[in-house]
């Protein structure tokens, strides 16, 4: 499956240089996210996917979510199909820009960050900064990740979280925490007065974190 997509690319492209994929939340677009461009570092290839899915609104879903059943929020089998599939269109898209000694990062907001804790955790080698806002770790993805101490050390995290968060309620964005700690992973874990977004502070971390 091939996924539309927007991207920034920058003067100049190497072998090198570093490229940002992000994945927007369900019932959005692939403009959500990219409107961090600006304020990312110039050099970077930035590519925002749209999900292939249509919502009964206006915007786009990854893979159908149950509101009403904690249990079975997310559809198992989409989400493990469109995992596959952003993986071959990473890997399609690294190939076109012939990018073979780069850093590869992931920016993902609320269903699109459960897709980038998937990626980060089963493919580490593929990817250095992972940015997960508004999201959480879902079990049912990680049966098979990795956890070898010394393949996970070049992952960095940033997760974030509104506490007054109504759509993926704090206590499991917290999981997040709990979960990295437990693989030796280095992240950073900030909650922030808002609720399921991105204020200010919480952006400014954001880009104090994909600057280092």
């Amino acid at each position: 499956m091939n996924l539309d997509y927007i991207v920034r690319e920058p003067e100049n492209i190497s072998s090198i240089t570093p490229i940002l994929f992000m994945l927007h939340g369900y019932g959005s677009n692939e403009q959500d996210l990219f409107s961090f461009r600006e304020s990312l570092p110039a050099d970077w290839i930035i590519v925002s996917f749209r999900a292939p899915k249509p919502t009964q609104f206006e915007g786009y879903s990854w893979f159908d979510i149950d509101f009403n059943n904690p249990e079975q929020f997310i559809d198992l089998d989409q989400a493990k199909e469109v995992l596959e599939s952003v993986l071959e269109n990473i890997m399609a898209i690294t190939n076109k820009y012939g990018l073979t000694r780069n850093k590869t990062h992931l920016c993902g907001f609320s269903q699109g960050g459960i897709l980038c804790y998937s990626l980060a955790l089963k493919y580490p080698d593929l990817f250095n900064y992972v940015a997960c806002l508004s999201t959480y770790p879902e079990e049912k993805l990680l049966t098979d990740i990795v956890k070898d101490k010394k393949k996970l050390e070049n992952l960095r995290f940033f997760v974030s979280h509104g506490t007054d968060d109504a759509i993926i309620p704090m206590e499991w964005g917290r999981k997040a925490a709990d979960l990295l700690y437990d693989l030796s992973c280095y992240f950073t874990f900030r909650e922030y007065m808002s609720g399921h977004g991105v204020n200010q502070k919480n952006y400014i971390d954001l880009m104090e974190f994909f600057s280092k």
